[in-house]
């Protein structure tokens, strides 16, 4: 085979994830399926794949799949009272079921996705399979609770196996400690962010102060940071580690860490995670451009 035929590269397929925070600082994670194709078993935050006949832009799909697999919805309606009108569980099915298109959903109500309610909360990289662009909303700040008048505790559900068996607001740092003990299960993207968000959600009501800081944490480069992992071994080849752009094994400065070592069990992906990232968050995330071709 010549180089010219040579098949190309697989592009990564673009997806979207919403990391949504509620009223007492906890995140909302969804289990996904034992039998998924991907991510099986594991905690993740709502998302999935852009769908280029229903989406517009990829925030559209961070709204859209959080509506198909936790019943939670992002949107601005034309009045607070045709809120009241709308069977979401009728129309979720029907939207999960693909009998109706999200876009129709939202025009045939009068409603908007609340876009604007997505704050850009770093993308993934992972070859050949994803580029995964994650976002972070607070409940709060958003319409969304109107679409269950006077109801602020409610609690979002699974969309009956299909892909999601579980779902559940955790407060990060809960969401830590059970990945630890072994009750729950991440994928690194998940462990960073919640390490992340741990040390900002402290406590059990989310202040204006914690909003603030995560949203500055969005405006700064770590929004637009892009994270591209490559596995590497390190302490003289006992351990593994995922080495993110800025580590010093990817061309950082001397002494620069970031990277989150790993173990690995047997039916256990990852077992045990530990991050290590020694930078300001708000002034020395790299940044594409910056980055050393390695």
């Amino acid at each position: 085979m010549t180089d010219s035929e040579s098949p190309k590269p697989t592009e990564p397929r673009l997806s979207a994830s919403l990391i949504l925070v509620n009223s007492h600082n906890e995140v909302l994670l969804v289990q996904r399926n034992p039998q998924a194709r991907s991510f099986a078993g594991q905690y993740v935050f709502p998302g999935g794949n852009f769908d280029a006949e229903q989406d517009t832009f990829i925030k559209w799909t961070a709204i859209r799949e959080t509506f198909e697999e936790a019943g939670l919805l992002l949107a601005l309606p034309d009045t607070p009272s045709r809120l009241l009108d709308i069977d979401f569980t009728q129309a979720r099915e029907a939207v999960h079921g693909g009998q109706m298109t999200f876009s129709t959903f939202l025009t045939n109500n009068n409603l908007r996705a609340d876009v604007g309610a997505l704050l850009p909360f770093t993308t993934w990289v992972t070859p050949p399979r994803f580029r995964t662009h994650f976002f972070v909303a607070f409940l709060g700040d958003s319409t969304s609770n109107g679409l269950y008048p006077g109801r602020e505790e409610h609690l979002p559900t699974p969309d009956g196996g299909q892909e999601i068996i579980r779902t559940r607001f955790l407060r990060p740092e809960s969401a830590i400690e059970e990945f630890r003990t072994g009750k729950i299960s991440f994928f690194p993207p998940q462990y960073y962010i919640l390490e992340t968000l741990r040390l900002i959600l402290t406590g059990s009501s989310c202040t204006e102060s914690q909003r603030n800081t995560v949203q500055m944490l969005s405006r700064a480069t770590f929004g637009r940071m892009v994270i591209n992992p490559k596995l590497f071994r390190i302490n003289d080849g006992v351990n593994e580690a995922f080495v993110y752009e800025g580590d010093e094994l990817r061309g950082g400065p001397k002494g620069r860490l970031h990277r989150v070592v790993v173990e690995r069990n047997s039916g256990v992906p990852f077992s045990q995670m530990n991050l290590q990232r020694n930078f300001d968050l708000f002034t020395q995330c790299p940044v594409e451009e910056d980055i050393p071709k390695l």
